[in-house]
């Protein structure tokens, strides 16, 4: 079994590394921070944990591609020799946090974050392919970024969301990061009006100041658009929102993964006090 680090101890500025091996993957260095166990939800059934060994991330890649080209219809590139699971040049770079089901052991829920150091590393943000972040590049060594967000069909609600949540913001508190950026997924399978009327609404209400905003690499076409409709945002970005998340600017459009991609940014710094008391930050 190969195993790597979990990200939950602060990290140095020096960084440990490790290095793991396989046929099919070439050696990473990765930071080394003192392990530390799963945090339990027990009423909701639920574990929440960083990823340790390549097996798990393996686990998250598989829920991540029956989400994504399952549900979304996404066109996900795979590797010969792991088909079936949603696979990029980020991943390797990543610390991935899981959520199982106590029940049946299986991953129901998974984020991968990545940090200043190894976005660095890998040479960009994912969400750089997506936007234009110049406008945030004073911020950058603060900032770490969430994606691949996803959780399982059956297991969209409260529990889920908040139990990845809570760990998201004590890793941040731990290592002192100022905000939490990422492209927050609209399907389009129900239309392009619907990523439309989103951005409507939410540019009057969770819009970030003009000196936050980035532009779109590949714009989502809104002329001609119904922008006028009423629809709730996807469980994941209603989340989001009541965090205090902003809105960053215009979606893009992600053709892969049949998606309008909203710039979203979450500070350290908006958190209510009363979700800082319920994720254990004061």
């Amino acid at each position: 079994m190969l195993e790597i680090a979990s990200p939950t101890a602060p990290f140095a500025g020096s960084f440990a590394s490790l290095f793991f091996k396989s046929k099919s993957e070439p050696a990473l260095a990765r930071s080394q921070p003192a392990p530390q166990p799963a945090i339990t939800e027990d009423k909701a059934g639920l574990s929440v944990t960083w990823a340790r060994h390549l097996s798990e991330v393996r686990e998250a890649q598989a829920l991540r591609y029956d989400v994504f080209a399952g549900e979304m219809g996404a066109k996900l590139k795979t590797s010969q020799g792991n088909p079936k699971h949603d696979i990029d040049m980020f991943d390797d770079y990543c610390e991935h946090l899981i959520v199982r089901d106590l029940h049946t052991a299986q991953v129901v829920g998974t984020y991968r974050l990545l940090t200043p150091v190894q976005a660095k590393r890998v040479g960009c943000f994912y969400t750089d392919t997506e936007f234009d972040l110049t406008r945030l590049r004073s911020q950058r060594d603060s900032m770490v970024e969430l994606g691949r967000s996803c959780v399982h069909k059956d297991f969209r609600h409260g529990g889920v969301i908040l139990s990845l949540g809570r760990e998201l913001f004590q890793f941040m508190a731990r290592n002192n990061f100022a905000a939490m950026i990422g492209c927050a997924s609209i399907p389009l399978n129900m239309g392009a009006d619907v990523p439309a009327s989103l951005w409507a609404k939410l540019s009057q209400t969770h819009l970030a100041p003009v000196q936050e905003r980035v532009t779109p690499r590949i714009p989502l076409p809104l002329v001609g658009l119904d922008s006028t409709l009423d629809v709730e945002p996807p469980a994941m970005l209603k989340g989001y929102l009541r965090l205090g998340t902003k809105v960053l600017g215009p979606p893009a459009w992600d053709a892969d993964f049949n998606s309008a991609d909203l710039p979203v940014m979450a500070r350290m710094s908006d958190l209510s006090p009363r979700y800082k008391k319920h994720f254990q930050l004061d």
